[in-house]
């Protein structure tokens, strides 16, 4: 037996670990004591790679459709097919006729494809930003400056810290990069405060020092109270802003008795919650998917917490929130030259079917796909890692879109409801199959890149992901070659491309196995940016349009989203999480549902059937259903139509539903 260290891909905490190995077999996964981020830490998910990697259902060799039926094939005649069909598209319906999906933590497969998705030059680009995060993107862009402003809270430092809609101990962060939340937020609970903002006693609030549970989709009105009671006392800070008046005339509606009311809570809940607000030396705000989750609702719970901490003086300040300035680039090196967006955002086209959705980020709305595929616009699409079938919205309308394509190549390690659906299917190295450093450097609080060798080989016929596409894209004929070549280059000579003009060398990655970017609080090229652009952004006219128009929720009972310990998306299924709906009792008696128990969920344009849990953890009025459930699919319950126009954000949080005995 021999052990290798490694770090973690399922979740973007990218923990460091230990891995057991015996020849091809995968024993065991711990922590590793050495990581100085996780420092050990290792969860359940992390945990079972060993039962991932020996998946009974793992595909090992490429598969094609024939006559309707899967084949297993050899890559040659897979790949051949593949970009005979893929070309005939091209040629008689252009490019934007083929569409990708980029949905993976692999470094060197994700940057490959995005170099074929440039070389084809297809405008159709889709990926789980518009299912679960535009709307972080959008204000750093509208209130920032831009969009590369990616905020993280100083946990060490730290000493108050709110939590809206977010549940790090089972989620471990929504893209904040938090390994043993649990320790994490009891460190900052026992120095300071730690309030969570959720419709359910989560297990995060069981830690926390306080807890409101407002009534879903009025996270908003819960800021905006505070922000106007924070303007009325005078702004804790003297950093330069600009739209003050604005900002004051937007949130003035925010009395304590109209928020109240708004969010169904007692007033003094809320005057409890600002007296701590008041009391902090900055406020640190992290929001989750059950913000980022309830479309234009989520753009403007966002912007007022940006608002609130940089009111409180927390931005780019010790205790507060610093920004990450890069690993592979360095964001302090473009001085004066770092862009400033325009107060009016940046968007583009969006597909032509539907015309009230626009690009954001250079991406179109995973929500318009069947759209645009009934309209005969996209022909082909290549899916790089993604569990469409679990995460698109409005599953009844998604998957007789996917069957009407005349192309849809997916690329998997386990087969699953969307590899069924596929016309080719390419098995690609699991995450203990390949070499691979850290995807996005500006998700983790600390370690920026980190590095690891393969710990096993490759089984059956699994290859490389760069290596399918840049052998697809050769087929094509098109160069994708500055990346690596398919028949010379190894996965390290990929990576270290990737790596190149970097803060270190990819040898000295690889010789540590880690590295960190600079953590400087204040940031002077923060503050420089800020600066230049004329003050914080306090009020972009799109925002206090969206926070004007919304309305409240007239349902009486509404869908939320929730996370799991042993499941993540469409992951881990054989770890045994069902699909629990939890529900107040009160709700659960007026409908005749039963814990434990069947139960339906039904909304406008679906339903689904889980196990009832009747949990008084949980306010009247929310039914919390889990992500990535092929058997209780929320997606079922969603609309394709029902997204947020400005980002193209579908909304899956407050969605109204009723319940009924299955």
């Amino acid at each position: 037996m021999q052990t290798v260290r490694s770090f973690c891909r399922v979740c973007t905490s990218v923990c460091g670990i230990l891995v057991d190995v015996d020849g091809d077999q995968v024993l065991r996964v711990r922590g590793d004591q050495d990581h100085p981020f996780s420092q050990g830490y290792t969860c359940a998910k992390g945990r079972a790679l060993p039962l991932l990697h020996h998946h009974p259902a793992r595909l090992e060799k490429p598969r094609m459709r024939v006559d309707g039926q899967l084949q297993d094939t050899s890559w040659d005649v897979c790949l051949d097919d593949l970009a005979t069909r893929l070309k005939a598209i091209i040629d008689e319906r252009g490019p934007q006729s083929v569409a990708f999906y980029f949905s993976t933590m692999e470094s060197a497969g994700f940057r490959m494809a995005e170099a074929l998705h440039a070389a084809i030059g297809t405008p159709a680009k889709f990926s789980p930003l518009t299912i679960d995060g535009t709307a972080k993107p959008l204000v750093s862009d509208l209130v920032g400056g831009f969009m590369g402003l990616s905020g993280r809270t100083d946990l060490d430092n730290c000493d108050f810290l709110m939590l809206v809609g977010i549940n790090p101990v089972v989620s471990h962060g929504h893209a904040i990069s938090m390994p043993n939340p649990t320790g994490t937020v009891r460190d900052i609970a026992k120095r300071g405060q730690v309030w969570v903002v959720d419709p359910r006693h989560t297990e995060t609030a069981r830690l926390a020092t306080g807890h409101l549970a407002p009534r879903p989709s009025t996270d908003h009105a819960v800021l905006a109270y505070l922000v106007r009671e924070i303007l009325r006392d005078g702004r804790k800070t003297d950093v330069p802003v600009q739209g003050l008046a604005e900002l004051t005339a937007a949130v003035e509606p925010f009395t304590l008795e109209h928020t109240a009311t708004l969010c169904d809570v007692a007033e003094t809940e809320l005057t409890t919650l600002l007296a701590a607000v008041r009391s902090a030396r900055c406020v640190a705000i992290e929001t989750g998917t059950g913000v980022t989750m309830t479309a234009e609702r989520g753009n403007v719970t966002q912007w007022l917490a940006w608002v609130l901490m940089i009111l409180t003086g927390a931005m780019n300040r010790p205790g507060g929130t610093w920004f990450h300035p890069g690993f592979a680039y360095q964001l302090e090196a473009f001085g004066e030259f770092l862009p400033v967006t325009p107060i009016e955002g940046a968007f583009g086209p969006g597909p032509r079917s539907r015309p009230e959705a626009q690009a954001f980020i250079n991406e179109w709305p995973c929500a318009v796909l069947p759209d645009e595929i009934a309209a005969g616009n996209i022909r082909a699409l290549i899916n790089v890692g993604g569990s469409l079938v679990t995460s698109f919205p409005e599953t009844g309308k998604l998957i007789p879109a996917l069957q009407h394509l005349e192309v849809f190549a997916t690329t998997e390690i386990v087969n699953n409801d969307t590899t069924e659906l596929a016309t080719h299917v390419l098995p690609t190295k699991d995450p203990l199959e390949r070499p691979d450093i850290t995807l996005h450097d500006i998700l983790s609080s600390r370690v920026s890149v980190q590095h690891t060798p393969a710990v096993v080989a490759p089984v059956g016929e699994r290859r490389s992901m760069w290596w399918v596409f840049a052998d697809l894209g050769r087929r094509l004929g098109y160069d994708v070659g500055s990346l690596g070549d398919p028949d010379r280059s190894t996965d390290d000579d990929v990576l270290s491309v990737l790596l190149a003009g970097a803060r270190c060398s990819f040898e000295d990655v690889v010789a540590k196995g880690w590295a960190e970017a600079p953590r400087d609080l204040p940031a002077q090229w923060v503050d420089d940016h800020i600066g230049r652009m004329g003050g914080w952004r306090l009020a972009p006219p799109l925002l206090v349009d969206q926070l004007a128009a919304l309305k409240p929720m007239p349902a009486a009972l509404v869908m939320v989203p929730r996370r799991q310990r042993k499941k993540l998306n469409g992951q881990l299924d054989f770890l045994g999480e069902s699909a629990e709906i939890m529900i107040n009792p009160d709700d659960g008696a007026a409908a005749g549902v039963a814990g434990g128990r069947p139960v339906t969920v039904r909304s406008a344009n679906g339903e689904l059937t889980g196990v009832a849990r009747l949990d008084e953890s949980i306010r009247r009025g929310v039914v919390s259903i889990p992500h990535g459930h092929h058997e209780a699919n929320v997606n079922r319950l969603t609309s394709k139509d029902d997204i947020d126009t400005v980002t193209g954000m579908v909304r899956y949080s407050g969605t109204p539903v009723s319940l009924h005995p299955a």
